[in-house]
């Protein structure tokens, strides 16, 4: 239950969930949807005049600036979706149904994780409710950090194996999948890979050839720093001919047609695009490209490791997850021995300005996992490429503070 206390009106809010969605945004951005709305406003692919041509082209500077990012070949092959809820819907059903489709007598079987978010759990119970017999799926334990051991993924694949999906960097604990060995494993099984890059892409380098993904679900309003509404999800070449669309409408293109286009990235872009969202997602690409992965990477790091250190000397307070900085990105949940986790964050925003998550985080199997379920889950602080040093020690004394109270009152 939220607090009736009011808060502090002299305090600077601080915030970190850039897990949830990062602020603030790369310069650029909303003045780039504001130029977009105000000036251009048309619906790409539906006219020829400049303006229709102009909304063609941000989309696809979009995707191009993705691929590079990512190593793709093909920008053509990056398909934008709402969000990565809606990106890993479309890559999990929509193998599902085309299997269903082609091969409607053999059963189905999806391999994921206990770290992986409810975007992938829950599609995965749906379709488990919906074709009863039919469909399976198999969750793989983790070790006490929360990193899945490649062998057992091997060990999960069957012979009905239709994909594997895991979570590149958990949205609860930070820790970061092998994942170039699982792509191997999957890759030699011929098995596709789908990676949840919600954590990842943009704080870590994401190489889909290096590390043999088939399918990659991102955000771009977390890490790629651009607005609310965009994401999207990259097919490698062949996965098109895997993956029925969920969808289907207008395209402005083929029109005298009234079948869905089989062409990327038609086949799955039915209906008007977030254009406005997406020409601010180019400014956020354009800033994570110039700043460069590795500096970015270097930056966060540096957060990580004097976070952890901070936390070291502070009693009563317990990281949740590796401590080592370069197994994690900056998402880190904390327990306080005698405080609640939603009371805690409660208290960091009334006392102390810090606006931070608490609870499960969609994340059920990863607080299954850590033990922290029966808890009520844990405090989660998550830092962005803006988020400073001194941002770091004024979170560390807020904790050192209400671990203190904390202590002292259970003293009385």
């Amino acid at each position: 239950m939220a607090s009736t206390t009011p808060l502090n009106p002299g305090l600077n809010r601080l915030y970190l969930d850039n897990a949830a969605t990062s602020f603030p945004k790369a310069p650029g951005v909303y003045e780039s949807m504001l130029h977009y709305g105000r000036e251009i406003a048309a619906s790409p692919g539906r006219g020829s005049y400049r303006e229709a041509r102009q909304g063609a082209a941000v989309l696809g500077e979009c995707r191009r600036l993705i691929a590079r990012l990512i190593n793709a070949q093909n920008p053509d092959h990056v398909v934008f979706t709402l969000n990565t809820s809606d990106a890993l819907n479309l890559a999990i059903k929509g193998v599902v149904f085309h299997r269903m489709r082609t091969d409607p007598d053999e059963r189905i079987h999806v391999v994921t994780t206990a770290m992986d978010h409810n975007s992938v759990l829950r599609p995965l119970n749906a379709l488990a409710a919906t074709l009863p017999g039919m469909f399976k799926w198999t969750m793989v334990p983790v070790d006490q950090d929360g990193v899945v051991d490649p062998a057992d993924i091997k060990a999960a694949i069957m012979r009905d194996t239709a994909l594997v999906a895991i979570v590149h960097a958990s949205n609860a604990t930070g820790v970061i999948q092998p994942v170039t060995e699982i792509g191997q494993v999957c890759r030699k099984r011929d098995v596709p890979l789908l990676v949840d890059a919600a954590q990842s892409v943009g704080h870590l380098p994401v190489d889909v050839e290096r590390d043999a993904i088939d399918l990659l679900a991102f955000p771009g309003h977390k890490g790629l720093l651009g607005p609310l509404g965009t994401g999207g999800l990259w097919l490698a070449s062949g996965m098109e001919d895997r993956i029925d669309p969920l969808r289907e409408g207008g395209t402005g293109s083929l029109s005298e047609h009234d079948a869905q286009p089989s062409d990327l990235p038609d086949k799955y872009e039915p209906g008007s695009h977030n254009t406005v969202g997406i020409a601010g997602l180019i400014e956020g690409l354009r800033y994570v490209l110039d700043r460069g992965i590795d500096t970015l990477r270097a930056h966060e790091v540096s957060l990580i490791t004097r976070f952890i250190a901070g936390l070291d000397d502070i009693p009563g307070v317990h990281l949740v997850g590796p401590s080592d900085p370069n197994r994690r990105v900056a998402v880190f949940s904390l327990l306080f021995d005698s405080v609640d986790p939603n009371e805690a964050a409660d208290t960091l925003e009334r006392e102390h300005g810090l606006l931070v998550r608490a609870g499960l985080h969609c994340a059920p199997g990863a607080h299954e996992s850590m033990g922290t379920t029966a808890l009520g889950g844990t405090v989660r602080f998550s830092f962005g490429p803006f988020t400073t040093a001194a941002d770091v020690e004024r979170a560390l004394a807020s904790i050192a503070t209400i671990a203190s109270n904390a202590t002292i009152g259970s003293l009385h």
